[in-house]
C-alpha cells in the first residue's frame, strides 16, 4: 500500500487511523509491519500508537485540534460589542460626557476602558470597527467615476491652492464622506437539529442610518452615525465639531 503522510490527514482521519490499526492489533495479533501495510503509516509511527495505547488507554491516541480556540483571544465579549456598537450608532461621545465631540478610535478606546476597565490599543479598536462594517470611504473614487475631467481639474487647480493655504494657516484638510450603515448584517449564530433552520424574527423595516465620516491625509478619522438621510443641515453641524 502507498506510504500514507499522517500530517496531511484531518484531526478526524488522524483519529480513525490510530484506532483501526490499535483495533486491528488488539482483535488479530498483527504484526506492526502489517499494519504498516494495510494502513499506509510508518512502521516506527505504528509502533508509538501502540505504546502510547497500551500505556495510557486507547483515549489517549485522540488528537484534540490545535491552536487557541476560536474568539480566545478577544478583548471583548459579544455582549460588550453590542452594547459598544449601540453607543456608536445611538449616540454621540458629548452624551456620554466624554471630551469628544465625534467618534474616533481614541474615543472608542476611552469608552471601552471606562465602561469595562480594558485598555485597547488604538489598532486593536480599528481591527473592532472593521468587523463591525464601520469603515469611512474616501469619496474621491466615487467622484473619478461620476465626473473624471472635473476630478482631475480640481485636483490638478483647486487643490493644490488648497494645500498651500491649509499649510500658510497651519490647518488640517479633511476628506468628507456619508454612507449607509446596515443593521440586518448576519452576525448571529446558534445551534439547531440538523435540518431544522432557526427562525430569527425580527422588524420587517429597518431603521435608515447614515454615518458621516471625515479623514485627514494622516488617516485620522472622525464620524458621527445619525438616524435619516445626510442634508445640508446636518453636513454644516457636523464640519462645525470638526
Amino acid at each position: 500500500m502507498e506510504r500514507v503522510d499522517v500530517r496531511k490527514l484531518t484531526v478526524d482521519g488522524r483519529n480513525i487511523l490510530r484506532q483501526m490499526v490499535v483495533r486491528l492489533r488488539q482483535q488479530s495479533g498483527m504484526r506492526v509491519e502489517d499494519l504498516a501495510k494495510v494502513s499506509g503509516a510508518h512502521p516506527s509511527t505504528i509502533r508509538g500508537w501502540l505504546a502510547r495505547a497500551k500505556r495510557e488507554g486507547t483515549k489517549s491516541l485522540e488528537e484534540r485540534p490545535r491552536g487557541r480556540p476560536v474568539g480566545a483571544c478577544r478583548k471583548l465579549t459579544l455582549a460588550a460589542e453590542a452594547w459598544i456598537r449601540d453607543q456608536i450608532v445611538q449616540k454621540d461621545p458629548r452624551q456620554l460626557q466624554m471630551p469628544f465631540a465625534l467618534w474616533t478610535r481614541p474615543a472608542i478606546r476611552q469608552l471601552i476602558r471606562e465602561r469595562f476597565g480594558i485598555d485597547l490599543q488604538v489598532r486593536l479598536v480599528g481591527k473592532y470597527l472593521k468587523r463591525w462594517g464601520f469603515t469611512p470611504q474616501r469619496p474621491v473614487k466615487r467622484a473619478l467615476e461620476q465626473n473624471p475631467e472635473a476630478v482631475r481639474q480640481w485636483l490638478e487647480v483647486e487643490y493644490p491652492r488648497l494645500r498651500a493655504r491649509a499649510l500658510q494657516e497651519g490647518a488640517v484638510i479633511y476628506w468628507g464622506d456619508e454612507t449607509a450603515v446596515k443593521e440586518d448584517a448576519h452576525w448571529v449564530r446558534g445551534y439547531a437539529p440538523k435540518g431544522q433552520t432557526p427562525i430569527l424574527e425580527h422588524p420587517a423595516r429597518w431603521t435608515t442610518l447614515s454615518m458621516i465620516s471625515a479623514i485627514s491625509p494622516r488617516g485620522e478619522i472622525a464620524f458621527e452615525i445619525v438616524e435619516g438621510s445626510i442634508h445640508a443641515e446636518r453636513f454644516i453641524a457636523f464640519l462645525e465639531k470638526l
